[in-house]
């Protein structure tokens, strides 16, 4: 299972809100710091491209962002591709995301997102990588 912090203090207050029973050996229950947009982020080179922006638009510390989806969609506002400002960036007031924004980012972590590159950015990522190996 995975899940985001969000407005969560810790990772520890969490799960001490949502596990009240004996976990199965077989259940990985992981959380992304903040969002798993920090973990999309945690990826710059490949985004840099993907996004068409220079890479020191990128956070180095995707994990402590205070709104990594805040961030990403800022980023996508100053793409120099039309079809990501359209697809990630809010049309109105009332959305919180693009009209696509999952499929546009789930394009970006299918076809382009780099794995190794982004665990060395992130440590919640790395911390879940390195669980579901052992598993």
């Amino acid at each position: 299972m995975l899940t985001d912090l969000d407005r969560y203090e810790c990772p520890l207050a969490l799960i001490n809100d949502w596990i009240s029973f004996k976990m199965h050996p077989n259940f990985i229950f992981r959380i992304a710091v903040r969002e798993v947009e920090s973990w999309i982020l945690a990826d710059k080179e490949g985004l840099s491209r993907f996004f068409s922006l220079s890479m020191a638009n990128f956070p180095d510390s995707p994990d402590s962002l205070p709104d990594p989806k805040n961030t990403l969609i800022n980023l996508a506002r100053k793409s120099r591709k039309r079809r990501i400002r359209e697809d990630v960036v809010p049309v109105n007031k009332n959305a919180s995301i693009g009209p696509n924004y999952n499929g546009c980012l789930s394009e970006f972590v299918l076809n382009h997102w780099d794995l190794h590159n982004a665990v060395s950015h992130s440590r919640s990522l790395n911390r879940t990588w390195q669980r579901l190996n052992q598993f």
